[in-house]
């Protein structure tokens, strides 16, 4: 369930006043995601979402996060778009909470993830890093290799409860990935997060890219990597080759990758598994029982890193 924050009806009316989107017909919570408070909004003029940042979310981000839709938006991309106030400001107040509306994208997001979608999503992805080019605002990942250190010594101590071996084996993976992360790959305006619930499709098209609250400056190739560990394991250890070729041959239609971006695949692929490995651990050794969220099994990155250290290159991924 992703409402954190309730929204009364008469804040939410007071609210509603600033915005020129018409008058409120139906209000309820959205029960996915796991960062952000969020509301379908319908009203007189059509449908919207409704987003209040929770803790998690540097309110600083948020201009980061809101530029880069509305400039992405711009180029093409069908991503949703912040509604400015009768102000023009794209951010609010609502509940104690920084928030934004934006626009409603129609389409559903893959349950059964089949070899016809990643296609269109390379393409998608690389349609991004294009038009990403021309946004002048920058962001550091706050998730990347230099928070992989710290992150995974907040939870050592209990790392062998949930595995016997785990802890030590993060710690040398880690010192691997570490040791041999590229340098001088292209960089720019990368998703970081493009997971199946962030991608809709409508009529076999993608049809949205939503949730951009993790996107950052960083190596591109990077997200080409997230996105084979989300969208190209058959099971948590077992690469549907099938899946990654079509994957990057989408990519390659609208962005050819460098022969530097190619051999660097497998360690950036060992990067995201251990990123969203050890988020993923931490939160199943921080959130208490009784959450509204259920933390997601940590154990299915540890079998996704250990088949990118079985490879010996990028050909293993249909290259």
């Amino acid at each position: 369930m992703a409402v954190y924050t309730e929204v009364t009806d008469e804040a939410l009316t007071a609210f509603l006043a600033l915005y020129d989107i018409g008058s409120l017909t139906a209000f309820r919570g959205i029960a996915e995601g796991v960062e952000n408070s969020n509301y379908a909004l319908k009203t007189s003029q059509g449908d919207f979402i409704l987003t209040l940042y929770e803790k998690r979310v540097n309110k600083e981000d948020l201009p980061y996060f809101l530029g880069l839709m509305e400039h992405l938006g711009a180029h093409g991309l069908p991503c949703p778009q912040p509604v400015r106030a009768k102000t023009g400001r794209n951010l609010q107040e609502l509940a104690g909470k920084m928030a934004a509306i934006t626009t409603f994208l129609p389409g559903v997001w893959p349950r059964q993830i089949k070899v016809a979608h990643c296609e269109p999503l390379g393409a998608a992805l690389a349609r991004l890093h294009l038009a990403g080019e021309g946004f002048a605002m920058t962001r550091r990942n706050g998730l990347g290799p230099d928070a992989w250190g710290p992150l995974l010594a907040k939870s050592l101590p209990q790392a062998d409860g949930v595995m016997g071996g785990l802890g030590a084996a993060l710690q040398a993976w880690l010192e691997q990935v570490l040791a041999n992360w590229p340098q001088g790959l292209p960089v720019g305006q990368i998703h970081a997060d493009l997971f199946p619930d962030n991608v809709f499709f409508l009529d076999a098209q993608i049809s949205g890219l939503i949730d951009f609250y993790f996107a950052c400056t960083d190596i591109l190739a990077y997200d080409i990597a997230v996105c084979l560990n989300a969208w190209c394991f058959e099971t948590p250890a077992e690469l549907n080759v099938t899946r990654s070729r079509a994957l990057l041959r989408g990519y390659q239609s609208v962005r050819s990758l460098s022969t530097a971006e190619i051999n660097a695949l497998p360690v950036l692929a060992q990067g995201a598994a251990m990123r969203f490995l050890l988020t993923r651990l931490y939160d199943w050794l921080n959130t208490p029982a009784g959450a509204l969220v259920t933390p997601k099994d940590p154990l299915d990155y540890y079998r996704r890193l250990r088949f990118h250290f079985s490879v010996t290159g990028a050909g293993a991924y249909g290259l």
